[in-house]
């Protein structure tokens, strides 16, 4: 009896621990782990599979919108021509890039300097907007306010379809921050048959030769030079040319960069070769107190030989004239004469002109809408409508008139281009070379007073 209980009880305490390990197996935890794994278990090590037969599909990529760009850009052609030419060029960009929105703002001249003025001190420039270059572009430049774009020039060729000089003008301290549009050198505007009739067979090349060419005008009693120094800048136009001649690029960035001075030997020996000048008599009665229209008219009614002026001359000698015709075939023009002995190219030339600068703000697409502008086909539609003297390489084609020709001619020659003292430098400065230089006309002054003059305006403004 004990044996058989025995068994029983031994089947009993089985069958109780395989229901238990039963129940142990099927039951989720209550509780999560206390501590939870930082990394997920090592995969299994991979096992063999078959190569697919086809590639598996790309992944589609959702078109991205273009973003919009809106590009400002102020300029100061008010004539209807030219604005609606301007308004033309922007809507043709605008339709190549629908992304892009051009604001255009149209400010006859003093009103864009003075609204200029104040965007500027508020450090907002527009993106695009009008300049001459120089001296207040350069301030522009010190002060952060435009945009370094000679990495854009330097691609694909773009700064070699301008000419060189003209170029230059729109670059400071190695860095350019803009593009001429238009360039024009101011030179001597003659009267053919007034040279004839003195015996001239050919213009001058050399300033020794332009002072005999005076003399055998002034026997012939004709007026040799026509002159308006009571309105100071044209008198201007003579030292400025005499100091290229004689000393070149090096003279005025020296000068400029006060490393050097107005003072140096090219500025003083401008002044006494522009004394030689005067000595012969050469202007109008009462040229001192005449004005510049005092001097179209001289011009225009063929009462003087040759005028020393930008390449504005023959529309003005036009509206001076009596018949509104001008000289016709009887107006020349030749480039201001090479100074014997002088450091300065012949071919270099004093003037001036327009051009575009790009603001520190404006986006890549504005310096690309600038690159539009300068083309060769927009510079031949700017040249057919009298809104430019080409710049570019190749639009010179544009160009109807024979004398603005000649003079785009001569512009596109210079390697060096200097611009007006009254624009390359701060108004002040320019301001002071205009008066000093009426003193040396005047009398009142001595060529090394002139040039102190200069310089010490020059020490006080340009920092």
């Amino acid at each position: 009896m004990s044996r058989k209980l025995y068994i029983l009880l031994s089947l009993v305490l089985v069958a109780a621990f395989l229901l238990s390990a039963c129940t142990t197996a099927t039951q989720a935890p209550t509780e999560p782990p206390a501590v939870q794994p930082t990394e997920p278990p090592a995969p299994p090590p991979a096992q063999p599979t078959a190569v697919p037969t086809e590639a598996p599909p790309e992944p589609t990529i959702a078109p991205t919108e273009v973003p919009k760009v809106t590009i400002t850009w102020w300029h100061i052609q008010v004539a209807d021509d030219q604005k609606a030419l301007w308004q033309q060029m922007a809507d043709e960009y605008m339709a190549a890039h629908p992304n892009v929105t051009i604001e255009i703002t149209v400010l006859e001249n003093e009103a864009f300097k003075t609204k200029l003025t104040t965007v500027m001190q508020s450090g907002n420039p527009p993106d695009i907007f009008q300049s001459w270059g120089g001296g207040t572009m350069n301030e522009y430049a010190n002060a952060g306010l435009l945009k370094d774009i000679t990495a854009d020039l330097e691609k694909d060729g773009w700064k070699d379809t301008f000419s060189p000089g003209a170029l230059g003008v729109y670059s400071y301290q190695g860095k350019y921050y803009g593009v001429p549009r238009d360039m024009g050198a101011v030179g001597f505007w003659y009267n053919k048959d007034l040279f004839a009739q003195a015996g001239i067979e050919a213009p001058p090349a050399t300033w020794t030769e332009l002072l005999e060419d005076v003399k055998k005008l002034k026997d012939a009693g004709i007026t040799p030079i026509a002159l308006g120094e009571g309105d100071k800048w044209p008198g201007a136009f003579w030292w400025e040319y005499l100091a290229v001649r004689i000393g070149g690029k090096p003279a005025f960035d020296a000068a400029y960069s006060r490393q050097g001075a107005f003072t140096d030997a090219p500025f003083v020996e401008a002044g006494k070769k522009l004394q030689e000048l005067i000595a012969l008599e050469p202007f109008q009665d009462g040229f001192l107190g005449s004005s510049w229209p005092d001097e179209q008219v001289v011009m225009a009614t063929s009462k003087g030989a040759m005028d020393l002026m930008g390449q504005w001359a023959p529309g003005a000698f036009k509206d001076a004239s009596v018949d509104k015709q001008g000289l016709g075939d009887k107006l020349g023009w030749f480039p201001f004469p090479a100074v014997e002995g002088g450091a300065g190219d012949p071919a270099d030339a004093l003037g001036g002109g327009n051009g575009f600068v790009i603001g520190k703000n404006a986006p890549p697409e504005a310096v690309d809408f600038l690159k539009y502008l300068s083309s060769v086909d927009s510079q031949i539609a700017q040249a057919k409508i009298g809104l430019s003297v080409p710049v570019v390489k190749g639009a010179e084609v544009g160009l109807t008139d024979p004398m603005l020709l000649l003079v785009q001619k001569g512009a596109a020659a210079a390697k060096y281009f200097q611009l007006y003292y009254d624009q390359a430098m701060p108004p002040a400065v320019g301001s002071v070379v205009n008066d000093s230089v009426q003193g040396i006309f005047a009398g009142t002054l001595t060529p090394e007073q002139a040039a102190q003059a200069i310089d010490d305006s020059a020490a006080q403004e340009i920092k």
